[in-house]
């Protein structure tokens, strides 16, 4: 299946979850948030399965001044 990922498309297998895309993205386990389709996903919720044409955005929190 195809989502948009960070603004860019990319294909994933049938069934992939949150949690596949951030590991695909090579995120941190900790300090990330989730959207998909511009609803935020709770932690608790990242096995849920994306559907075709899904926008998902990743947002790292960067430590610094």
């Amino acid at each position: 299946m195809r989502i948009r990922l960070n603004g860019k498309e990319t294909a994933l297998a049938t069934g992939s979850t949150v949690v596949d895309a951030l590991a695909l993205l090579g995120a941190p386990d900790s300090g990330v948030a989730v959207a998909v389709d511009g609803d935020v996903v709770p932690r608790g919720q990242w096995q849920t399965e994306l559907r075709e044409d899904a926008v998902v955005e990743v947002l790292t929190a960067v430590q610094g001044g």
